[in-house]
Parts: C-alpha cells; sequence; structure tokens
C-alpha cells in the first residue's frame, strides 16, 4: 500500500465516522432519525480529513503553511457575485495559488442532489475564471482549480437511471448510467474542459468506508493523480519564489 493510498483511507474513515457521530448525535437529541442523516450530510466536517490532507501536500511542496487557508479567510472575489468562501485556499505573498473545492453526496435522495451539484461545480468555476479574466486576483498569474468528489456507494447510486426526452434526446453517454457514473462523466468533462485543472472522484460504502475502504472507478480521476498535479503546481511556485 503506497503512503497516498494510506492517506486517502484515513481521510476516507474520518468522513465516515463523523458522518456516523453526527447522525447519531442530532438523531439523540430530536428522536428524528432523518433529520440525524441530514445533518450528517450538511455538517460540514466530514471532509476535513481530505482538507487537511491537500493542505499537507501543499505545504510538503514548499509553501509556507501560513499561506495555505482552511478554516478561515477563505473568501475569494467574484463576477457574478461580490465573493465566496471556498474550502482550501492558497495565497502566497498576494499571489492566488490554488483553489479546492470538497464535496460528498450520500444516500438515500441522488437525483436533485446531483442536479444541484453539478450547476454548484461549473456555476463556481464560471465565476472564478470571470473574475480571473477580469484581475480580481492580479498580480496572480492563472491558478489551480481543484474539485474532490467523494459519492456513496450503494444501489440507488448504482443503479442506472432513465432519461426524460419529450423533445431532444440526450447525449448517449447517459443512457443508462447511474448517478455514480454521471458523476463520473461529469467531471471528466470538467477537465477536458479546462474549468478544471484536477478533479477526483471517489466510491465507498458506508460500511467499508469505516475501514478506509474505496473504489476509483476511473484512472484519470483518480486521487494520486490531482494530488500529483496539485503538487508540481506548488513546487513550481515554490521555486520562483525561492
Amino acid at each position: 500500500m503506497s503512503d497516498m493510498t494510506r492517506r486517502v483511507r484515513k481521510a476516507i474513515r474520518h468522513f465516515w465516522t463523523v458522518r456516523q457521530q453526527q447522525a447519531a448525535s442530532q438523531g439523540k437529541q430530536t428522536g428524528q432519525k432523518d433529520t440525524g442523516l441530514r445533518t450528517a450530510v450538511t455538517g460540514g466536517k466530514h471532509l476535513d480529513g481530505f482538507v487537511s490532507l491537500c493542505r499537507d501536500l501543499m505545504i510538503e511542496a514548499g509553501l509556507p503553511d501560513t499561506s495555505v487557508f482552511w478554516k478561515s479567510h477563505l473568501e475569494l472575489p467574484g463576477y457574478y457575485r461580490a465573493e465566496k468562501s471556498w474550502d482550501l485556499l492558497a495565497v502566497v505573498d498576494g499571489h492566488l495559488l490554488s483553489v479546492i473545492e470538497f464535496k460528498a453526496q450520500v444516500g438515500p435522495s441522488f437525483s436533485n442532489n446531483f442536479n444541484n451539484r453539478t450547476e454548484e461545480a461549473l456555476g463556481n468555476a464560471t465565476d472564478l475564471w470571470a473574475a480571473y479574466r477580469e484581475g480580481a486576483f492580479k498580480p496572480s498569474e492563472r491558478p489551480w482549480l481543484g474539485y474532490v468528489f467523494l459519492c456513496e456507494e450503494c444501489p440507488k447510486s448504482m443503479a442506472p437511471v432513465r432519461v426524460k426526452e419529450p423533445h431532444f434526446r440526450v447525449f448517449d453517454e447517459f443512457r443508462e448510467a447511474s448517478y455514480a457514473k454521471r458523476y463520473e462523466i461529469l467531471l471528466t468533462k470538467l477537465l477536458r474542459e479546462r474549468l478544471y485543472d484536477g478533479a477526483c472522484l471517489l466510491l465507498s460504502t458506508a460500511k467499508d468506508g469505516l475501514k478506509g475502504r474505496y473504489q476509483e472507478p476511473s484512472e484519470e480521476l483518480n486521487f494520486t493523480k490531482f494530488a500529483n498535479s496539485l503538487i508540481a503546481h506548488a513546487i513550481a511556485f515554490a521555486r520562483t519564489r525561492s
């Protein structure tokens, strides 16, 4: 097992452990199971293992730890809105180096959440690049934009989804594609359209995730490739500042 795999497994265990704890805690307080599950999804701390991992990778690549922000000072100006709070930023001597967003989706509902995540990912990238084009981050060169997504591997996320075509045909790659496959298609297209510089898709079951187990359905979207791209960008920048 590689060191990177061990670190990802630790982040996976953190995700499912925190989610389980949040659900149990909220369920005890309210006596409502559904509310507890929703709190587990929206609690905000379950992806901190991945945030911490990416932060450490940039510091190990040579960035000062004071230049990597993950708990505060996360706002960047937008073009279509005043500002957005991101999940992880690296800003060195007034230069915006990297921006990363971390998202997850667990069951039971995938339909509306998938559309929301798609619109969010597209909108955030479009807004960031428009702001960059208009000089919002001067004197920064083009920052590195990344997206990490963890999807629960379960029957509802892995089953084929029927498409609706009342007027026009959908693209063939979406036919019989599960929600997990749709996320793979989405992230692949985001990369190839250069809306994101790095994207990662991980699948994990609630049971095996507590043991740190996960799947990477796409070689193009595995965490090692994502990390290597981020590290290379950080190293290149650190060398120019030394």
